[in-house]
């Protein structure tokens, strides 16, 4: 008995023998990569959080993918992964950057903070973390890890800011729910000028 060519047979066919192919093609080109002279080195250490942290990373893999996947240093949130969001915003030696955009192997010899190395060894929340809370500032929460981050560097270089320095500070960070008010006097909060 032969089977009728139908079109949803006809679309299955090519659907699997493209993801067949492009899986095929993909590993071999990684594997060859891997091997090949000239390529990245696999196990590398990090200092996150003020600790060395040895980790296995493939060339192409994000800081945001390393933490959360490998470091499970959960607190850093992918939300766009483009570079848009800022969710997952972290310290490279003390400038805020999205994780996202930026390759592991690339942070060899620097300094990572993620939002899990602000408190204090016992436990104490840091000032800005403190504030939000006074504030009310989460509202679902997903942002506010790189809201946190993006306040702590905006603080640590300047101190006192205004309302609108402090808006600038976090421009590059996106709240779903629209708390940006809450953010900011969280922040105001955090530097002293509101009690």
């Amino acid at each position: 008995m032969t089977s009728k060519l139908t079109r949803r047979r006809f679309i299955k066919g090519v659907i699997f023998s493209g993801a067949a192919a492009t899986t095929g093609t993909g590993f071999y080109l990684a594997a060859n990569a891997q091997s090949g002279a000239g390529s990245a080195e696999r196990l590398i250490t990090l200092n996150i959080n003020g600790r060395s942290r040895p980790v296995d990373v493939m060339p192409s893999e994000t800081l945001a993918y390393t933490l959360r996947y490998k470091l499970d240093l959960t607190g850093t949130k992918i939300g766009c992964n483009r570079g848009e969001c800022g969710a997952c915003t972290v310290l490279i030696d003390g400038v805020p950057n999205y994780a996202c955009s930026v390759l592991t192997h690339n942070m060899k010899g620097k300094s990572v903070v993620s939002i899990e190395g602000l408190k204090a060894a016992d436990g104490t929340l840091h000032p800005v973390q403190q504030a939000f809370i006074d504030e009310n500032s989460p509202q679902c929460g997903f942002c506010t890890p790189g809201q946190v981050m993006s306040a702590v560097a905006l603080l640590n270089s300047n101190p006192s800011p205004s309302r609108e320095e402090v808006r600038k500070g976090l421009s590059g960070n996106l709240c779903r729910c629209g708390a940006y008010e809450h953010y900011i006097n969280g922040v105001l909060r955090a530097s002293g000028q509101l009690a």
